[in-house]
């Protein structure tokens, strides 16, 4: 999620909840404490407590204004080593709410793309799917700011995706140049763009074609003695690198294999559920995983430049493909992909990496060492041992300050991700229906839902949410006791009005009978109201009076034009929601009442804003503002003494903890899913 990324899960399939061995989470969370002391290493007397992530993405901004990573104007151009390096900054961004690095990845974007949509510097005709990596960038800021030129300028890529020249078995051609070649860094170039735009842009028949260039490369890149990737393979065997058997190159290069696995992470999140090839691409994780833990050094943490020839002549540990791995295999078990055990794997990583590759310098920036410099087949690139052990080495090139800052992001999460292990939140979009049209021309779902990126959105709360191991889903039709039973959380937010939604569905007896008995048995039910001139208080009050909370039709908070002041909330930290000291802003609110079972858990001089009520084995929670939206977490329009963004953090852990804690269990024995293998 890649934080920035909307889950295209289904409506109404999930997995049971499932807790980890608490055994394997406490070792986990003593590795990440060690890691947060190595993280103090040659400070100065005054200590650093910025996270590391950020310290990195500020280093990016100080040497390399605009995204000019090169100091050649002549590499200023639309490049996937941009595209790496923004990849971090887009990921900080959301784990940091800082609107400083969404500032300067826009900037660094728009130099590029045109009014139009027209792509300055892209050049269509090389068919370079390194071309195709930027995109990403495209459709963030597309879904940040709905501005069509973004639009414009993703269609180009995908307009190139559908014509790249592709060999006889399907798999696109690395580019125009390499005929009948796939290698591994073409699916983290090409794949996640390609399922993002069609979750996005509702083209779900392209997922069985992103399917087949996974199993593709890895049906003939896989060595079945280790388990690793060759580099590349030639189809037509035609190239001097390639076996005249197989196609395959000769070496196992360890960041092609961490291109490829970060593909798999990052392109998983955008299959449904119930698409029956999300499971062949897990079970492809899982065994590519298992073969890169076995050559993952035993001393250092560390992977070496040829993963499977650590003693070799000339080999060396390399920053950038140790930085994959370790990215890899923490969103892995963050979002369920892998078993909780490679978190220890990620961990040993990234004490590595801080050990043996990061430096403090003294103007306060951070130097990341020993990546190896851009690194391709064809001609005199050989393929052979010698030839990727003797390419030259550098410091803070792309490639590795791109993948150190998604592996901290994805490391800074890790004290939490398993609060919230094998739980689901549900979110509302039948009492909140609305709908608006794409620069596609398609209707789709928008206002306060987890896949709307804008500033209506709520794709930062879920974020939120994943970061603490729970699921995110969208239920689209009425909540009955068989859609909710197995989520944990279900989300009403600021129902519809008829004057937000010609067609609304207002909150009848019977969806409140149902709701209730699902809280009776263990939900945790979150009403998050508006006032009465943007939501529909009179039917909601069906639900919430049956544990004790009323919202009342009143107007408070009312912000008048950019005077913000009277939208301004402090918080003490004397309430279980919100422990910290915090500026809150919550702008045209109604209020609450409660009677028992229900209680006060926010109020501002008497005034409810946040109440609880304990119902059976349930709990629930009502605020009076959907005030966790994307324009008030974000960063991007409040001033900084504004907090939503850590008020949510601590919301979603109280939420966590009112579940009812379950028996122990045993993890499900899955069967294997078959994948491919070549004999």
């Amino acid at each position: 999620m890649r934080p920035f990324e909307a889950s295209a899960d289904s409506s109404v399939k999930y997995s049971p909840i499932v807790r980890t061995d608490r055994r394997n989470v406490l070792s986990y969370l003593v590795a990440c404490c060690a890691i947060g002391a190595i993280a103090l290493f040659s400070r100065s007397a005054r200590a650093e407590t910025t996270p590391l992530s950020q310290q990195m993405a500020r280093s990016v901004m100080r040497n390399w204004p605009d995204g000019h990573y090169s100091a050649k104007p002549a590499d200023w151009k639309w490049d996937y080593r941009l595209g790496t390096v923004l990849d971090g900054m887009d990921t900080v961004w959301y784990n940091s709410s800082d609107p400083a690095y969404y500032d300067y990845l826009k900037q660094a974007v728009d130099q590029y793309v045109q009014p139009d949509g027209s792509i300055r510097t892209y050049d269509p005709e090389l068919k370079a799917l390194d071309s195709i990596l930027l995109g990403r960038q495209l459709l963030l800021l597309y879904g940040v700011t709905q501005d069509a030129k973004y639009y414009k300028a993703a269609t180009i890529l995908r307009k190139q995706l559908a014509a790249q020249p592709r060999n006889a078995s399907g798999g696109f051609w690395h580019s125009g140049s390499t005929e009948d070649q796939m290698w591994l860094d073409g699916l983290y170039m090409a794949e996640p763009f390609y399922a993002q735009y069609a979750s996005m842009f509702q083209e779900p028949q392209d997922f069985a074609d992103i399917t087949r260039q996974f199993s593709l490369i890895y049906q003939h890149t896989l060595d079945s003695r280790t388990g690793l990737l060759y580099h590349a393979w030639d189809e037509s065997r035609k190239q001097a690198w390639a076996d005249k058997t197989t196609g395959d190159s000769p070496n196992f290069w360890g960041r092609a294999t961490g291109w490829y696995m970060m593909a798999l992470v990052d392109t998983l999140f955008y299959y449904k559920r119930d698409d029956p090839s999300r499971a062949t691409l897990i079970a492809i994780l899982n065994r590519t995983a298992e073969a890169v833990a076995k050559v993952q050094d035993p001393d250092t943490g560390l992977w070496y430049e040829v993963l499977d020839k650590p003693a070799a002549q000339g080999n060396y540990l390399e920053s950038s493909a140790s930085c994959m791995f370790t990215y890899a295999f923490a969103k892995g078990v963050r979002l369920g992909y892998l078993p909780p055990m490679y978190a220890r794997n990620a961990a040993r990583a990234y004490r590595g990496i801080l050990q043996h590759f990061v430096q403090n310098n003294p103007d306060g920036s951070l130097t990341l060492s020993d990546t190896v410099v851009g690194t391709g087949l064809g001609g005199k690139d050989d393929g052979s041992y010698s030839y990727y052990v003797t390419r030259p080495k550098t410091s803070n090139e792309p490639h590795g300050v791109g993948a150190f800052l998604l592996a901290s992001s994805e490391m800074e999460l890790a004290p939490t991700v398993f609060s919230g292990e094998g739980a689901t939140v549900l979110l509302d979009a039948w009492f909140n229906s609305q709908q608006r049209t794409n620069a596609a021309g398609q209707q789709e779902y928008f206002h306060y839902k987890w896949n709307d990126f804008s500033d209506s959105g709520f794709s930062l709360f879920g974020h939120i949410f994943r970061s603490y191991g729970v699921s995110t889903a969208t239920l689209y039709s009425a909540p009955t006791l068989l859609n909710l039973k197995k989520a944990q959380f279900y989300i009403i937010v600021s129902p519809d009005t008829s004057e937000k939604n010609p067609h609304p569905h207002y909150v009848q007896p019977k969806d409140a009978l149902q709701v209730a008995e699902w809280v009776r048995q263990g939900g945790v039910l979150v009403l998050m109201e508006n006032d009465v001139a943007n939501a529909d208080i009179q039917h909601l009050n069906l639900l919430a009076d049956k544990f004790g909370i009323h919202f009342n039709n009143v107007l408070y908070h009312h912000v008048v034009g950019d005077d913000r002041s009277t939208g301004r909330l402090a918080v003490s930290g004397d309430t279980p929601v919100s422990p910290g000291t915090h500026i809150f802003y919550m702008k045209d609110t109604c209020t609450i009442s409660v009677q028992k079972p229900a209680f006060p858990l926010l109020d501002e001089k008497g005034t409810i804003l946040m109440a609880g009520a304990t119902y059976g084995k349930g709990t629930v929670f009502a605020v009076v503002d959907p005030w966790l939206y994307n324009e008030y977490t974000d960063g991007r329009h409040l001033p900084s003494q504004y907090d939503n963004f850590s008020g949510g953090k601590e919301l979603v852990r109280w939420l966590i903890e009112q579940l009812p804690v379950p028996q122990p269990q045993p993890r499900p024995v899955k069967k294997p899913v078959k994948t491919p293998v070549k004999k």
